[in-house]
Parts: C-alpha cells; sequence; structure tokens
C-alpha cells in the first residue's frame, strides 16, 4: 500500500526540478550541430543524439539527425507522444498518404510531414516523395523518401549565414520548408521547358500526333500541384499560438514561401491552360488537314474521271460512229484526254485544291 505522505510515481514533489524531457531512441544515418547565430551547422557523430540544454532554452545547441525513412521519423515520434496524443497508427497516415500535415505529439514536439516533388529530364515526369521532420528540445530528426534531395539543399541553407536571431530549430524548419518549396519551383520550371518543347511540336509541319504528350504533360501537372497545394494549407499551422517560439518559422519567411507556391501555382495553372489551347488548335489542324485532303481527293478524282468518260464515249460500238472511220479519231481522243486533264490540274491548283 502506498503511503499517503509519498509522492505518485511519476509526479515530482514540492520543489524538486521538472523531468528531462521525454527523448526518442532512434539510429541516425547523419548528424550535425546547428549553433545560435550565424554559425553554421558542423558534422556530429550520429551514434550520439545526446545534447545538452534546458528544454527551455530556445536557443541552444541543437543537434540535427537524418534517420533512414519516414518510418523511423513516426517511431520517434510515437515514443515521444504523451498519452492524450495521436497513436502510432494515426503518424502512419502520412505515411500513407503524401499530404502536408503539422502536428504537435507533445508538449515540446511538433511533427511536420510535407510532399516533395521532383523533375526528370529524360522521361519529363514529375515524380513526388514524402518530408518528415520531428522537431523537439535540442533535437530535430528529419527523413524523406524519393529523389529531391532535401537534405543536401537544407544543409547549404543552414550553412549560409541567415538570421541571428533565429533559434537552430527555426533556422532548420526554414531550410527544410524553402528547400521543399525550391523543389517545387524547379518542377515548374521542367514543365515549362516541356510546355515549350510541345508547343513546336503542336505547330511543327512533320505531323508528329501531340496528342499523347500534351495529355501526359498535362497528368504531371496534377500530379505538381497536388504535392504543392497541401503545402500552403498546412504550413500556417507553424504560426499556431500554441506552438512554442522556438519550434515555428519566421513569419515574413513563411508568408514569402506561400506567396511563391501562389506564384507556381498560377504558372502551372497557365501551362495547363496553353496544353488545352494546344489540344484545341490540334484537333482544328485536324480537321483543316482531313479537309485538305478530301479536296486533294476529289480534285485528283474528278482528274481521273474525265478521261474515262471521254474513254467511254469513244468506246460506244455503234455503226454511226463518224470517228471511227476518221483518219485522225485516236489521237483527237487522246489529245482530248489530256488536254482536260491538264485543263482540270490548272483549275483545281488555282483554287488550292492541289
Amino acid at each position: 500500500m502506498t503511503n499517503p505522505t509519498e509522492p505518485r510515481t511519476g509526479t515530482p514533489p514540492d520543489g524538486a526540478p521538472a523531468p528531462a524531457p521525454r527523448r526518442p531512441t532512434v539510429r541516425a544515418v547523419a548528424a550535425w550541430t546547428v549553433e545560435p547565430g550565424a554559425d553554421g551547422v558542423h558534422p556530429a557523430d550520429p551514434g550520439t543524439l545526446d545534447t545538452p540544454g534546458d528544454r527551455h532554452a530556445a536557443r541552444a545547441t541543437v543537434t540535427w539527425a537524418r534517420l533512414e525513412d519516414l518510418d523511423a521519423v513516426l517511431d520517434a515520434a510515437a515514443q515521444v507522444t504523451t498519452g492524450v496524443g495521436p497513436t502510432r497508427q494515426d503518424l502512419a497516415r502520412h505515411n500513407r498518404h503524401p499530404l502536408a500535415h503539422v502536428r504537435r505529439v507533445a508538449a515540446d514536439w511538433l511533427l511536420l510531414v510535407t510532399p516533395t516533388a521532383w523533375f526528370t529530364e529524360s522521361d519529363r515526369q514529375v515524380h513526388t516523395g514524402q518530408f518528415a521532420a520531428l522537431l523537439g528540445p535540442g533535437l530535430v530528426l528529419t527523413a524523406e523518401e524519393g529523389d529531391a534531395d532535401v537534405h543536401a539543399i537544407m544543409l547549404d541553407k543552414v550553412a549560409a549565414p541567415g538570421d541571428p536571431h533565429g533559434s537552430p530549430v527555426q533556422r532548420i524548419v526554414s531550410a527544410a520548408v524553402l528547400a521543399i518549396v525550391g523543389g517545387a519551383s524547379q518542377v515548374e520550371l521542367g514543365l515549362g521547358d516541356a510546355v515549350a518543347d510541345t508547343e513546336r511540336v503542336v505547330f511543327d509541319q512533320q505531323r508528329e500526333d501531340p496528342v499523347e504528350r500534351i495529355y501526359d504533360l498535362k497528368r504531371e501537372i496534377t500530379e505538381a500541384r497536388r504535392a504543392l497545394m497541401p503545402v500552403t494549407a498546412e504550413l500556417p499551422e507553424l504560426l499556431d499560438p500554441d506552438v512554442p517560439d522556438h519550434l515555428g518559422v519566421n513569419r515574413r519567411m513563411l508568408e514569402r514561401v506561400v506567396t511563391t507556391v501562389e506564384r507556381i501555382d498560377r504558372h502551372l495553372d497557365a501551362h495547363d491552360d496553353l496544353l488545352s489551347d494546344m489540344l484545341q488548335v490540334h484537333m482544328t489542324q485536324v480537321s483543316v488537314r482531313q479537309n485538305e485532303d478530301m479536296r486533294k481527293i476529289s480534285a485528283w478524282a474528278a482528274i481521273l474521271v474525265y478521261p474515262t468518260i471521254v474513254a467511254g464515249v469513244y468506246g460506244m460500238n455503234f455503226r454511226n460512229m463518224p470517228e471511227l472511220h476518221w483518219a485522225f479519231g485516236y489521237p483527237f481522243a487522246l489529245a482530248l484526254m489530256a488536254g482536260g486533264c491538264v485543263l482540270l490540274y490548272r483549275v483545281f491548283k488555282r483554287v488550292g485544291w492541289l
């Protein structure tokens, strides 16, 4: 039986220090330490993820670790989740659906999941992946799936001079957001070049059928917008008043990001409209070419029918056919056929049927 005078398990006695924040046990593939201010980022031992500092020391040195995959980040989030937080099954939903989401899993822990996109020139396709970050006191865990190469861009941005007043966590989050949006911008540029190439094919005289290419590009644009738009819908959650200051992002930076995403979306929408116009132009061209072909067929048919008619008349085997006994009847018939064909050809050529 528990002594009433003794504190319950898990509850610190009066005057005792608050318990240390829960820290996940993870296996990292790479790690760095990010110093306060503009001192950049330094490599660290992936096997040691303990960082000094109080849980309320927003500007203390932060350890940033890259995990093997998104499941490792979700497992870490499940470890720090409080009893009233989301379950492992709730967190795993983000892994199955590439949607942007910002979720507070504990008092000082924030889970960020967002889709990524990249464009390959070889097959002119947009590919999507996912990026996840678990932000906590003195520790940031990240992972990505796909070839967007978000971590390499993040390293460059974190190492570059930035806001000296921002916390290390803010710098890492800002670098991740900028890397993801920057990748989306590169996707838009790649799609723009592909649309321009398709436009040249549409108006090319070689009559290459561009319908399949137009459809493929419209599908890729839809894929890019599907990966991009959730970002603007969920990232403002980082400005939630309940989110600790050292876990959020700079408001002005986020506003610029939202503006950039909206600009990219407008450009993608313009590309999509241009492809629709190209399809209409192509169908009009096909109709015009079909009419031209029909006119040519009709003109040549008329030219071929004329000598057939003349030959049919001359082939009538009646008794009183004066040309049958005329010495110049056969040459005259041939000349009449040739002259009529030449005359018809010149007429059809003049009116544009040939």
